[in-house]
C-alpha cells in the first residue's frame, strides 16, 4: 500500500509509520513539526489547519505523492486544553474538512482517527458505536471529533468517499514522552513518579480505557487492509483494549514498575471538560477486524516504563 499519513509526527502516527515500513509499505507523513523520535519517515511540514482552495495535487498546491489510503491523525489533543483554547477544537474541524477535501479530489478511501471523547460522560455506561449521544457532548475536543465524523458522513453520502472511523482510547507507550508538547497523563506519571515527585489524579474514581500503541496501530493496520481491499467500509469502530482502570491504579502500576511507592494526591472532581467513566465495547471490531488486543495494562505500563527509561533520542534513527 501506499500510505498518506496525517500527524504523522504524533505517537500513534510515528508507531504506524515505522510497522508499514516494516511490513514494506510506502509511507509519506505531514504534520507541521519535525518528528521528534525518528528520520525514517518521509514528512512535508505543512499546517493543515490553514485555509485551503486547490486539493488535486495535495493540500495548499503542495505535492503528495500518489497514495492508495490516507490515515487521518492529525489533530490538537488534550481535553483539558481545548477547554482553555477552544479555537484549537474549530482548527481540528478546518483540518478535516481540507483532508476530506484531498481525499474527494483524488478518490482515496479515509481512515479518521476519533476518540472516546465523543461518548460524553458516560453515566449510563453505554459505548455500542450506534449509541453515541452528542448531547452529551463534554468538549470543545470532543466537539471537533463530532463534527470530523459528521463531515465524513456527508462526505461518504454525498461523494462516495469510503471511509472507517476508529475511535480511541487513551492510548500509550513508546514515541509519547515529548510532554514539554502535550502533557500527556502517563508519561508524565512516569517521568514524575521516577523522580519521586507526587502526581495528582483529578477524579479519584475516574475510570478509563488504556490502549497500548501496540494493539492500537493493529486494529488500525487491519482497518485499512479491509479498507483498500473492499472488505470493510463506512463503519464507525471502537479500538480499544475493552477493561477500565482507574487514574490511581495506574499510577500505582507505575510505581511498581519503577520500583518505588508512588505518592498520589487524589482529588475528588474532575477537570471541567474531562469524562469520568469510559470502558469501550469492542465488539464490533472483533467481528469486522478480528481485532484481539494483546497488551493489559499491568503489561503495557512495564513496557512504557522500560521504554521511556532507555529512550537517548537516537535509538530510532
Amino acid at each position: 500500500m501506499r500510505v498518506l499519513i496525517t500527524g504523522s509526527s504524533g505517537q500513534i502516527g510515528t508507531n504506524l509509520a515505522l510497522r508499514l515500513l516494516a511490513d514494506g509499505h510506502s509511507v509519506f507523513g505531514v504534520d507541521r513539526r519535525v518528528n521528534p523520535w525518528t528520520n525514517r519517515i518521509p514528512t512535508l511540514l505543512q499546517d493543515l489547519a490553514a485555509p485551503q482552495r486547490d486539493f488535486a495535487g495535495g493540500i495548499g498546491g503542495a505535492p503528495y505523492p500518489p497514495c492508495d489510503i490516507v490515515v487521518h491523525l492529525a489533530a490538537n489533543a488534550k481535553v483539558h486544553e481545548l477547554v482553555e483554547q477552544p479555537h484549537r477544537a474549530l482548527e481540528n474541524i478546518t483540518i478535516t474538512f481540507n483532508v476530506l477535501e484531498y481525499c474527494r479530489a483524488n478518490n482515496v478511501p479515509l481512515i479518521f482517527s476519533s476518540s472516546r471523547e465523543v461518548y460524553g460522560d458516560i453515566h449510563r455506561y453505554i459505548t455500542e458505536e450506534q449509541q453515541a449521544d452528542f448531547s452529551f457532548t463534554e468538549s470543545p475536543y470532543s466537539a471537533s471529533k463530532i463534527s470530523g465524523e459528521a463531515l465524513i458522513y456527508s462526505y461518504a453520502r454525498c461523494y462516495g468517499l469510503r471511509y472507517l472511523v476508529f475511535r480511541f482510547s487513551n492510548v500509550y507507550g513508546r514515541y509519547d514522552n515529548d510532554i514539554e508538547r502535550m502533557e500527556r497523563v502517563i508519561p508524565l506519571f512516569i517521568r514524575r513518579i521516577s523522580r519521586a515527585e507526587p502526581v495528582t489524579v483529578y477524579g479519584k474514581e475516574k475510570v478509563l480505557d488504556f490502549t497500548y500503541v501496540d494493539d492500537c496501530v493493529e486494529g488500525v493496520v487491519r482497518g485499512m487492509e479491509r479498507l483498500v481491499d473492499g472488505q470493510v467500509e463506512n463503519r464507525t469502530i471502537n479500538l480499544a483494549y475493552g477493561q477500565g482502570n482507574t487514574l490511581v491504579r495506574m499510577a500505582e502500576l507505575v510505581g511498581e514498575s519503577l520500583g518505588v511507592t508512588p505518592t498520589i494526591h487524589a482529588l475528588p472532581t474532575k477537570r471541567p471538560g474531562e469524562v469520568s467513566y469510559y470502558v469501550a465495547d469492542i465488539a464490533l471490531a472483533r467481528e469486522l477486524l478480528h481485532y484481539v488486543p494483546q497488551t493489559p495494562l499491568d503489561k503495557g505500563i512495564a513496557q512504557a516504563v522500560a521504554w521511556s527509561q532507555t529512550w537517548r533520542g537516537h535509538d530510532e534513527r
